[in-house]
């Protein structure tokens, strides 16, 4: 039976959802990564880093590059980079449209500032 495109969309997003995973695809952007160099970036259990990464090479998003005894890992394509940063160009939109929101909730607020009373000229003398 054949998998609807919108539902292997939503598992292909789903296969994202995890910060360490997004992390890595990160680093990952600007050439292969040292396994022990993803560890001091993202800073998770080495059994976590290597589940991750698991996910990710099930996926095709990455491939392992073993050279000597240091096991490298590289995005297997352009794509995903591109992804990242479409995604960090909507995030980037959609703050904005918030800050947007909130300074104009600033500006209409209807109530009054709360502000300390002032002493009359006469108070100020007892």
């Amino acid at each position: 039976m054949r998998v609807p495109l919108y539902q292997a969309k939503a598992e292909f997003f789903r296969m994202l959802g995890h910060p360490a995973r997004i992390r890595v695809l990160e680093l990952l952007q600007h050439g292969p990564v040292a396994v022990r160099d993803l560890l001091a970036d993202i800073e998770i259990e080495p059994s976590s880093l290597s589940q991750q990464l698991a996910v990710l090479r099930r996926a095709g998003i990455v491939v392992s590059i073993r050279e000597g005894s240091t096991v490298s890992y590289a995005l297997a394509g352009g794509d995903v980079a591109e992804l990242l940063r479409a995604a960090r160009r909507i995030l980037t939109e959609l703050l904005a449209g918030q800050n947007e929101l909130l300074v104009e909730l600033r500006q209409t607020d209807d109530s009054p500032p709360v502000t300390a009373p002032t002493q009359t000229a006469a108070e100020s003398v007892r």
